[in-house]
């Protein structure tokens, strides 16, 4: 495990806030997402490369923040991206795991 999942072992003395409830730059586009990832540095909440527009990606790419855990319903996984590394469970808040899949809002007809 690498040093920043080997960080998750701790008990964290706050959750981080979810920045939306589905992926915000496909929110503020207009556009689909597949699954939810939560930056557990600043709570930017972004899609997963499965999705068309990779935001989450893109935002480790830009900020260099390491670690992402899966925002869906069930799932508290964690993936560093610098190491290339996954843990399959951390300790998380309620906050930081949703009851429910946020789906993206239906296109008007």
């Amino acid at each position: 495990m690498c040093k920043h999942l080997r960080g998750l072992d701790k008990p964290r003395s706050r959750p981080v806030t979810p920045s939306a409830l589905g992926c915000e730059d496909c929110l503020a586009l207009g556009q689909p997402w597949v699954h939810l990832r939560l930056c557990l540095e600043c709570g930017h909440v972004g899609c997963c490369d499965s999705s068309p527009n990779r935001h989450a990606t893109s935002h480790f790419q830009d900020t260099k923040h390491p670690i992402v855990k899966s925002f869906e319903p069930g799932e508290d996984w964690a993936w560093c991206y610098v190491h290339e590394d996954m843990v399959e469970t951390i300790r998380a808040f309620p906050i930081e795991s949703p009851s429910e899949h946020h789906a993206p809002p239906q296109a008007a007809p």
